[in-house]
């Protein structure tokens, strides 16, 4: 599964410019970086999570929708926002939380994967969005992120290449299910597809 996460990562942050600044931005400013990836309709309404001034992550906005978006995390050098939707929360709060406590990945997806067949987890009940920007810079006089690479992911726990018809080998060309019969199995999808 590594060598599958670095081929989508040198896939979809092939350049990466932006230098993250040493400290976090405005609120506003983290906001609006962090909603800019989701449909214009959706924005208004997301929930946003970004970073005080020390650098800890913290619930900017209560949104009125059904978006989850996580800002920029300054101490990053390459620029990353995404939003899903909340039916997902559990399982990415849970992803952050055991990172925050010093598991690493691998790691923090067998912890996860064991909590949701044991029933301590929740997962979504169909398919979940989520919307992904990665590298370039966001300017927040305009608002708007240019050079970033666009990503789509649709979770559906515990698909499966025969379940959806998807091939489960990576494609620049096509959709494909990454993490196939898991948890945290998703369909990968890319502009220009």
């Amino acid at each position: 599964m590594l060598a599958r996460n670095t081929l989508v990562f040198s896939l979809l942050a092939a350049p990466l410019a932006a230098q993250a600044p040493a400290s976090a931005p405005p609120s506003e400013q983290q906001i609006a970086a962090a909603v800019s990836v989701l449909p214009e309709e959706e924005r208004a309404g997301a929930s946003v999570l970004g970073y005080d001034a020390a650098g800890k992550l913290v619930n900017l906005r209560k949104g009125s929708g059904e978006m989850v978006c996580l800002g920029h995390n300054p101490k990053e050098t390459t620029f990353h926002v995404a939003c899903y939707h909340s039916s997902m929360e559990p399982f990415m709060a849970r992803g952050r939380e055991l990172r925050a406590t010093g598991v690493k990945d691998p790691e923090v997806d067998s912890v996860r994967f064991r909590e949701v067949k044991e029933g301590k987890l929740a997962l979504p009940k169909g398919p979940s969005i989520m919307y992904q920007f990665f590298g370039g810079s966001f300017d927040p006089a305009k608002r708007e992120v240019s050079g970033a690479r666009l990503l789509y992911v649709v979770y559906i726990p515990f698909a499966t290449a025969r379940s959806t018809g998807l091939s489960a080998k990576p494609s620049r060309d096509t959709p494909w299910i990454m993490w196939p019969g898991t948890p945290k199995a998703h369909i990968m999808f890319s502009p220009g597809m």
